[in-house]
């Protein structure tokens, strides 16, 4: 009897080593899947790799109290005249970001706009969703609304701002190959929501800091009312409000990962 339990001790020996062997690699391929999962989430090296994606310009370093005033021009136009008219007031210029449907309906607003002083830039040609387009489908739509942009004002933009306010890597790089900036905001009105006019004020005048970029949209409700005290306010509190394109660095700069433009 002894023989014969040694005798199948041996029989199963190897096989019961290779089942354990590969129970151990089973083992170990689970370990290193682990680690490796809490590397890639861990936060400080998540977010040293999200500094690596491209970014449009929300807001510029600047050291003096200077801001700049945006509006997106892509639906209505009953506002225009009035808006024109309380910049004009303050001897304020802003910045317009106008789609080019706009600019085949309302051809004497952005003359208006050009005429005031006022920079005209680039808000797509049709309101697109720039993130499911191609490279050639971008530059094509670009360059479409910057054409009817400079047949109107004898100036071809040099920003963009992405409808929605939705880009991608191929966004940026694409409109970088255009020499054109990308421009969001880092104040948001949200004036689009129909918010009170002192919400609005509200909303802007503690939200902006030296090289503040603010959104606001022609047609929005109550931004011809809000928009006096705003600037007011800014001005009194030792704000210059200027266009985008004198509130970007020139030269050598960089982005970091909050979209804040820095000398290089």
């Amino acid at each position: 009897m002894l023989t014969f339990i040694r005798k199948q001790i041996r029989r199963h020996l190897p096989t019961t080593i290779i089942l354990n062997k590969k129970i151990l690699v089973a083992i170990g391929g689970i370990m290193c899947a682990i680690a490796i999962f809490a590397v890639v989430t861990n936060p400080l090296i998540v977010g040293t790799a999200a500094t690596t994606r491209l970014l449009p310009i929300y807001c510029v370093q600047r050291d003096a109290k200077v801001a700049a005033l945006s509006f997106d021009a892509a639906w209505g136009n009953e506002d225009t005249a009035q808006l024109i008219e309380i910049l004009g007031r303050y001897n304020v210029k802003a910045t317009f970001f106008v789609v080019g449907d706009w600019v085949d309906k309302y051809p004497d607003s952005v003359k208006q706009l050009a005429d005031a002083g006022h920079e005209i830039m680039n808000h797509s040609n049709d309101h697109a969703h720039f993130s499911k387009l191609s490279s050639d489908e971008i530059r094509s739509n670009v360059e479409a609304c910057n054409d009817k942009i400079e047949s109107l004002t004898g100036v071809r933009p040099t920003l963009f701002r992405a409808p929605y306010g939705e880009y991608d890597d191929n966004v940026i790089a694409t409109l970088n190959s255009m020499g054109m900036h990308t421009i969001q905001w880092d104040v948001d009105s949200l004036d689009w929501k129909e918010l009170s006019a002192s919400e609005i004020t509200e909303r802007v005048v503690s939200r902006v800091s030296p090289g503040s970029i603010v959104l606001f949209h022609n047609a929005a409700l109550h931004t011809p009312e809000a928009l006096p005290t705003i600037i007011e306010d800014l001005l009194r509190d030792g704000y210059t409000l200027i266009p985008i394109s004198e509130l970007l660095l020139t030269g050598e700069y960089t982005i970091d990962h909050t979209g804040r433009q820095l000398p290089a």
